[in-house]
């Protein structure tokens, strides 16, 4: 992509009500666009990167099994009235409308009633069972605040996954894979060295749930930090009794703020029992539907990268969910560094290299400013003096000086 063709603008204010840093340092560089408080518009850059990071997620749902699905935003009333869910009274976060024929329907802020409604079809033997399928769908929950940027969205895609047993063992060996996959996503989107699997409240059901809570000073949360065994307690379960259970001194944790990335809940049997969710045993008696359910904001991951690893000059893209692989700055407009510039970007575009490609018609210190805002990891530079010397000059994003290396030293860095 030429720079001079790309579909966004920098900004070097943040628009004044904006709050957090990840919208600020997003809207600033072009990535997304504020409709209004807690809506949000991708904009190309944006969507490169949700798009990178949902694939990050996509993969590892994938090696557990998981079966990708699309379902309906739009729900009607029937199943959550079944499992208790439909009163505003019980679900605070709703947005209802109705149809011409005054038929009242919800916009689904989750989607353990509709799946089980689908799987009534399909689950009828133990033989059809674990079965597991997830989605990236839009939701929509009427917060009452929504200042956090694209952290704590009206309207927000989830990658919600559940999961389908004959047994609570069953569902707590898939429970702990997915864990695994968890952990994997939260290290390759690079956030895996602050982000803690958190004990939280587990419901009626099971004890405990578990909460993915990255350490940031904008986190909404407080957790009690095992350094050591890289596990954590949420505020609301920190009591003498899970300390106990856990084998944990409260001299051995510390307080921290955090940024819920992730959760995963053992359902049980939830929500079969009031819809009706069944399958035959071998005996061919009815036994309700074991469930869990796996959740993921790709939004609130890349808010959270935007919060913990940007700088005073913008933002810092790990390299596998950055918009670009490479950001080629082009400076001057002599006959030979333009040539040179426009042969490098053929190159890179030969290999199958994601290049963004600034041939503005700009000053260095435009171009620079722009680069480390918008964050691509390495930055490639030909200019007038680079050409004499038949070098370019890279830098990494996020890492000290520059340096100069021949041409096919970037194929080999790259």
């Amino acid at each position: 992509m030429r720079q001079s063709q790309l579909f966004t603008k920098t900004r070097k204010e943040a628009p004044a009500d904006e709050v957090s840093k990840n919208a600020q340092l997003l809207i600033r560089a072009g990535f997304i666009h504020k409709e209004m408080a807690g809506v949000y518009s991708y904009l190309p850059l944006g969507l490169r990167v949700f798009n990178n990071i949902q694939q990050v997620i996509r993969e590892e749902m994938n090696a557990v099994g998981g079966q990708e699905m699309l379902m309906t935003t739009l729900q009607e009333k029937d199943a959550w009235e079944k499992s208790g869910r439909w009163s505003d009274n019980v679900v605070d976060v709703w947005f209802k409308t109705k149809l011409k024929n005054d038929t009242e329907l919800g916009l689904a802020n989750t989607h353990e009633e509709p799946i089980a409604e689908i799987m009534k079809k399909h689950v009828h033997s133990y033989k059809d069972l674990p079965f597991s399928a997830y989605q990236f769908q839009t939701k929509f929950r009427n917060e009452t605040r929504a200042k956090s940027g694209i952290m704590r969205a009206r309207e927000f895609v989830m990658k919600d996954l559940y999961s389908f047993h004959t047994s609570v063992a069953d569902l707590d060996l898939f429970y702990n894979t997915v864990a695994g996959a968890y952990s994997s996503i939260f290290n390759r989107v690079g956030l895996g060295d602050n982000t803690y699997m958190t004990f939280a409240s587990g419901g009626a059901f099971s004890k405990y749930s578990h909460e993915f809570q990255t350490l940031c000073d904008a986190g909404e949360d407080i957790i009690y930090v095992h350094e050591d065994r890289k596990i954590a307690i949420n505020k609301e379960v920190y009591t003498d009794e899970v300390l106990a259970d856990l084998g944990i001194k409260k001299e051995e944790l510390v307080e921290k703020k955090a940024i819920e990335v992730g959760n995963i809940f053992k359902l049980g049997t939830r929500f079969s029992e009031p819809l009706e969710l069944s399958y035959a045993d071998e005996a061919g008696n009815a036994q309700p539907v074991v469930m869990g359910s796996y959740g993921i904001g790709p939004g609130r991951v890349m808010g959270t990268i935007v919060e913990l690893l940007s700088d005073d000059k913008g933002i810092v893209w790990p390299k596998e969910v950055a918009p670009f692989a490479v950001h080629l700055v082009r400076l001057g407009d002599s006959p030979d560094t333009v040539s040179s510039a426009d042969a490098l970007y053929k190159k890179l575009q030969a290999q199958k290299t994601d290049v963004l490609y600034d041939d503005r018609d700009l000053r260095a210190g435009e171009k620079f400013a722009d680069s480390d805002l918008i964050g691509i990891p390495i930055r490639l530079v030909i200019s007038d003096k680079t050409v004499a010397e038949d070098k370019v000059e890279v830098k990494m994003r996020g890492e000290g000086e520059s340096s100069l290396i021949s041409i096919d030293k970037v194929f080999e860095l790259l």
